[in-house]
């Protein structure tokens, strides 16, 4: 979570156990959201709070971080989600906080791994940082603040990007899947011993007109409307108005039913920025469609 509560030390474990930092609990167990944190010490963002290593394993693992990817962790602590992407799964990787000692640090720490030429950490307000690289980003962030964060993260990041919270989601964006287990060791901290993580995948902008051509159909025009990851449509030719059905987008892949000639055209295609292809199966027959956006 990001910075707040000083810690008194850094402790050095195996692989990248040196997370684990020393604080007061608090006089009774209760949510996170609820700890009284002395105003001298309050983030915008929340606590400092330490993440249990097996929650780390879990987050990367629900974002299948691989070593292809960019991993950026808004409000990175002790910097122990980039560390272990880096370390463990060869990814490169960049955390921001605004606590400066914490991000001397990640640093440190980042060298004496041998991965400093692809992770680093810096000290930045999260709302001025560049996401728009990342393709996957981290967050262990209060409510409030992935309130204020939701539309960075839907506009920023391109298209596909996982985005994984600990604990907390952004409301009316909702996730694409949640997991939850049990995390004894947060019952220290927060006073509740289990964890929930949720998934969202950047979805593409599809909202608005667009023009298709299907191989051997009439050529349609298509109005979509789109909430998150959610839309719907209707497709025009100069004979007929179609609903589209059991429409589908998870990052830049698109799926929709559109009945044809009496049958139930299956379509699966990619949107890049204002152009849509892919193939539909009619009948037992593949053919091609495309779209491209009508400007206003």
């Amino acid at each position: 979570m990001s910075s707040g509560w000083r810690y008194a030390a850094v402790v050095m474990g195996a692989m990248l156990s040196f997370a684990a930092v020393a604080q007061k609990p608090p006089a009774q167990k209760q949510p996170l959201k609820q700890l009284h944190v002395p105003p001298e010490y309050e983030r915008s963002g929340g606590p400092y709070v330490p993440t249990p290593n097996v929650v780390v394993d879990q987050m990367l693992g629900m974002a299948n971080v691989g070593d292809r990817d960019f991993v950026i962790d808004l409000g990175s602590g002790d910097g122990i989600i980039v560390l272990t992407a880096g370390h463990k799964l060869k990814a490169s990787g960049y955390g921001v906080d605004i606590d400066e000692e914490l991000i001397r640090l990640s640093n440190e720490r980042a060298k004496s791994l041998g991965i400093a030429d692809r992770v680093r950490f810096e000290a930045k307000d999260i709302f001025k940082t560049d996401i728009s690289k990342a393709t996957v980003i981290t967050l262990y962030l209060l409510p409030e603040m992935m309130r204020k964060l939701r539309t960075k993260l839907y506009t920023e990041p391109r298209p596909g990007t996982r985005i994984v919270s600990h604990d907390y989601h952004f409301d009316e964006w909702m996730h694409d899947s949640e997991i939850s287990f049990d995390v004894p060791e947060k019952e220290f901290i927060s006073g509740v011993p289990h964890a929930t993580l949720y998934l969202w995948v950047v979805p593409a902008k599809i909202d608005g007109a667009w023009r298709m051509q299907i191989d051997g159909q009439s050529d349609y025009e298509v109005v979509l409307k789109q909430n998150y990851q959610k839309f719907e449509g209707r497709a025009e030719s100069a004979s007929r108005k179609i609903s589209l059905m059991e429409p589908q987008l998870s990052g830049t892949e698109i799926r929709f039913v559109m009945p044809l000639a009496g049958a139930r055209g299956r379509f699966l295609g990619k949107v890049e920025g204002d152009r849509m292809e892919g193939t539909a199966n009619l009948d037992g027959k593949t053919v091609r469609w495309r779209a491209t956006r009508v400007k206003s």
